[in-house]
């Protein structure tokens, strides 16, 4: 084994659990899409593999996967439609409410 190959052995760990971190509180903290325990088990994968370059800027990674919805997984689809529509119901009856 090479030197180089001996390093980048030792840090591609570290270097997946902070990316698998970073995505965990980007999905987990943000407002717009308040993605629960499922969403963030559901879409981690996406986020990494379609919107690794935004992170950590939350904003960006959100925007990134609501523009790149049509590319992610029918499991993360599938959650991301269904909160995206209960935070609609949600806003729609503290309207009606007021």
């Amino acid at each position: 084994m090479t030197r180089y190959q001996t390093i980048a052995s030792r840090f591609k760990p570290i270097a997946s659990l902070l990316a698998f971190a970073a995505t965990a509180i980007v999905l987990q903290t943000s407002p717009g899409l308040a993605f629960s325990s499922e969403a963030q088990q559901m879409c981690t994968g996406d986020a990494m593999r379609l919107c690794a370059s935004e992170i950590p800027d939350i904003p960006r990674v959100r925007a990134c996967m609501v523009q790149k919805k049509a590319e992610v997984s029918p499991g993360c689809r599938a959650v991301m439609d269904r909160e995206h529509a209960a935070a609609t119901a949600s806003r729609k009856r503290e309207a009606a409410a007021q």
